[in-house]
């Protein structure tokens, strides 16, 4: 690890481990990092990566349902946090519209949709830099743009 952070190279190792496509739960993930010597690494700190990264639950080659990095962050600028990429989150009071940076909607989307009812969210319409988000519940649609908003602050 000369040359980079302790940080970084979890942050390395991270990607690594959703790039094999093999971890189906975040505790997994933590066992695969704890076993890479990331000893003090928590199911709360691989979830925070795990959205502050864009990555998505689906199914794999096998079919088994494993975490991994939306194939629309391999064309963009790597360097770029997830977060960075929300510019405006508002309602109308029936739907949630979050703007992103050009290009990166339907990602975010994905995003959206994999955490999906647990945090209120129906589903998600992505154009290039508009998302409309369907609320489970309109009656709890400012909580719901919220929690959205929390994700990527």
């Amino acid at each position: 690890m000369s040359g980079i952070s302790r940080q970084e190279a979890l942050t390395l190792a991270f990607r690594q481990v959703l790039k094999e496509e093999t971890c189906g739960s975040q505790s997994q993930i933590v066992d695969v990092l704890q076993g890479q010597g990331f000893e003090n690494i928590s199911q709360s700190t691989v979830s925070r990566m795990l959205s502050r990264h864009g990555a998505v639950r689906v199914r794999n080659a096998r079919g088994d349902l494993v975490y991994c990095m939306p194939p629309e962050l391999g064309r963009m600028d790597t360097g770029v946090a997830v977060k960075d990429l929300v510019e405006e989150v508002e309602h109308n009071g029936s739907l949630i519209v979050l703007k992103t940076s050009p290009a990166a909607a339907q990602m975010i989307a994905r995003l959206l949709d994999s955490i999906g009812r647990k945090e209120g969210i129906l589903g998600c319409v992505a154009g290039d830099d508009t998302i409309f988000i369907a609320p489970t519940d309109i009656g709890q649609i400012e909580q719901t743009m919220l929690r959205i908003k929390d994700l990527f602050s």
